[in-house]
C-alpha cells in the first residue's frame, strides 16, 4: 500500500510540475526583453502617428514628396509596432496602452525631429535592446528588434536626403514611390527588389506608397 501511495504521489508531483511549467508565461524568463519590447512598442506607435501628422503638415506646405516619405515611414513604424506587440503577446506579457504625444512644427523642423529620433534608435535604443535580448536568448525579440534597427538606418538616410533637398529648393526631385515590406518595415525608394533585403519577403507582399 505504501508503495502504491508513493507512486501516486510521484505521479502527482510530475503532473503538477509539467502543468506549472507549461502555464508559466514566457515573460518570466525574459524580463528585460519584455520591458524593452514594451518601450519599443510605445516608441514605434508614437512614431507612426507622428510621421502621419508630419505628412499632413508637409502636404499643406506644398511638399508632396516629403509627405510621401513620412507616410511610408509611418507605415513602416506601424509594422515594427505590430511585430513588437506580437512578440509580447507570444510571451504572455502586457501590451501597454499608448497615447502619442508630440508637436507638429514646420516641415523643416519635423525632418530634424525625425532625424534625431532615428539617430537615437540606431545609436542607442535598438543596439541596447538587441544586447538584452541576446543575453536572455529571446530569439523572437531579437528578430523584431533587428527588423526595426535595420530599417531605421535607412529611414535616417532618407530623412537627411529630404532635408538637404528642402534646403536646396529641390524637394520636387525626391522619389514619388516608396515600397514598404509588410514583414519587417524595410523601406525602398522606388521599386523594391524581388525579395526584401532584410526579411526575404517577396516583393508581391510589399505596400506601394505612391503620389
Amino acid at each position: 500500500m505504501r508503495t502504491v501511495m508513493t507512486s501516486l504521489f510521484l505521479v502527482f508531483v510530475l503532473v503538477f510540475t509539467i502543468t506549472t511549467d507549461a502555464e508559466t508565461p514566457l515573460a518570466m524568463n525574459y524580463q528585460k526583453s519584455v520591458q524593452d519590447l514594451q518601450n519599443a512598442f510605445k516608441g514605434e506607435t508614437t512614431a507612426s502617428t507622428k510621421y502621419a501628422s508630419f505628412a499632413d503638415k508637409a502636404e499643406k506646405e506644398g511638399y508632396d514628396r516629403i509627405a510621401l516619405l513620412f507616410r511610408a515611414a509611418s507605415k513602416a513604424e506601424s509594422i515594427h509596432a505590430g511585430n513588437h506587440k506580437a512578440v509580447l503577446e507570444k510571451m504572455g506579457a502586457d501590451v501597454p496602452a499608448v497615447n502619442p504625444e508630440f508637436e507638429v512644427k514646420s516641415t523643416k523642423e519635423n525632418l530634424g525631429d525625425a532625424i534625431s529620433g532615428e539617430s537615437y534608435e540606431i545609436a542607442t535604443m535598438y543596439p541596447d535592446f538587441i544586447k538584452d535580448a541576446s543575453a536572455e536568448s529571446a530569439s523572437l525579440a531579437m528578430i523584431s528588434f533587428n527588423y526595426a534597427y535595420q530599417t531605421e538606418k535607412k529611414h535616417k538616410a532618407m530623412y537627411e536626403k529630404a532635408l538637404d533637398a528642402l534646403n536646396a529648393g529641390s524637394a520636387g526631385s525626391l522619389p514619388d514611390l516608396y515600397m514598404v515590406c509588410t514583414t519587417c518595415g524595410n523601406t525602398y525608394e522606388g521599386e523594391a527588389p524581388a525579395r526584401c533585403g532584410i526579411s526575404m519577403t517577396p516583393k508581391e507582399r510589399f505596400v506601394r506608397i505612391k503620389l
